[in-house]
């Protein structure tokens, strides 16, 4: 068997819909806990798996055990023995912390003097980059990139809360880095009382206002997370509504956050995230300081490609990874399919047949994965409906 069944683990964090990835997947909903991340991959934390003579085996394991026949000699040899990257369904059903990710050189420089340092904050996983992506699969809300700081300027001015006003004069003045150090330095024993006060301000503000919806953002955002700085940093950022299919790409340093919706995710294979807030977690200001871009993002989406009929590819700027869309419409002939090396196979709608022109094909229902190694033959995909493929840039 050259094409596998792919069994991933989902992670139940609180966010997560309790009816997304169930009713992907055809399983009954509500689900007893909330559904966060489907992973699909080889990453430490939580590999797939496939079937193996004496039962499951680990992706991780398998890679190791022949990593030049599973990635390719010259993946293995760029990346080492592992898969460079994490593909995800991701279902939110409340808004996630805001945060990073750090550039690559940065977080090996940055791993490496943790580990030296047994007192040092815990703020790495591991010595990688994870610039992401994601496609949605249903209408999907995010915060992506720094819009216009004088834009956000004028929204909290609308507020006319005067203790805002050294915010409100950075941001006319340009200084996104100030801006975002102030709101998360905000002094501890106020910061409650400050965001009841945006809440009250923003309630009072009409509906046809030209700023309805940053108002409409912060109400939402300090429901879930009160006395939380991060609503006020949430204003900076640009909120981005993605119909199904439309995509967004999180480089390093792009402070993002998403709010609801399902979608299929793609990064590096890296855990390490930076937070600045709507979390409970642990929030490291001066160290999310570091690796963000002060930057305004004047286009967050990320523009696809159709490069035959019913076939999308998204690229990206990093080596570790692309995705394709394919649909195939009824009675269409088997397509051959794209990308080389390591892939995995998604299933998002309808039936779809995966295998090498002589083999066995692995059917991919919605929800359900296969993962093809670098020395399978070329693949082919037969049946009626959508699947997307993870794959490593040639």
């Amino acid at each position: 068997m050259t094409v596998y069944p792919l069994t991933g683990v989902i992670r139940p964090y609180a966010w997560g819909s309790r009816t997304a990835i169930a009713e992907l997947q055809g399983r009954p909903a509500p689900t007893e806990g909330p559904e966060a991340e489907l992973w699909l991959g080889a990453h430490p934390g939580d590999p797939s798996t496939v079937p193996g003579p004496d039962g499951p085996v680990q992706l991780t394991d398998l890679i190791a055990g022949d990593p030049q026949g599973q990635l390719g000699g010259e993946i293995a040899e760029t990346f080492g023995p592992r898969l460079p990257y994490l593909m995800k369904v991701l279902a939110a059903d409340a808004p996630l912390s805001l945060q990073a990710h750090p550039d690559l050189a940065y977080a090996r420089e940055a791993f490496a003097r943790q580990e030296a340092d047994p007192d040092a904050p815990k703020n790495y996983t591991d010595a990688n980059h994870k610039p992401e992506m994601l496609v949605a699969l249903t209408p999907f809300e995010a915060l992506c990139g720094f819009r216009p700081p004088t834009v956000t300027a004028d929204v909290i001015a609308g507020l006319d809360l005067p203790r805002l006003a050294p915010v409100v004069t950075t941001l006319r003045a340009g200084d996104l880095s100030e801006a975002v150090r102030l709101l998360l330095s905000w002094p501890t024993d106020d910061r409650k009382a400050l965001i009841e006060d945006v809440v009250t301000a923003a309630g009072r503000i009409p509906a046809d206002h030209p700023h309805t919806d940053s108002y409409r953002l912060a109400l939402d955002l300090a429901g879930h997370y009160p006395g939380d700085p991060g609503v006020l940093v949430a204003l900076l950022l640009n909120l981005v509504r993605l119909a199904p299919g439309e995509a967004i790409w999180m480089p390093a340093g792009n402070l993002h956050a998403y709010l609801r919706g399902l979608g299929v995710e793609l990064m590096a294979a890296s855990d390490n995230v930076l937070r600045g807030g709507l979390t409970p977690k642990r929030v490291d200001v001066a160290e999310l300081l570091k690796v963000l871009r002060f930057e305004v993002l004047d286009d967050p989406l990320l523009h696809g490609a159709e490069t035959e009929p019913g076939v999308t590819s998204w690229q990206v700027p990093v080596p570790d990874f692309e995705l394709y869309r394919i649909t195939l419409a009824e009675n269409r002939p088997p397509l051959r399919l794209p990308g080389t090396g390591p892939r995995i196979i998604l299933g998002a709608a309808g039936d779809v047949h995966v295998g090498e022109d002589h083999g066995i094909p692995v059917t991919v229902a919605p929800g359900e994965a296969a993962y093809a190694p670098a020395s399978a033959g070329p693949l082919t995909a037969a049946g009626t409906g959508t699947i997307f493929i993870a794959a490593v840039p040639a």
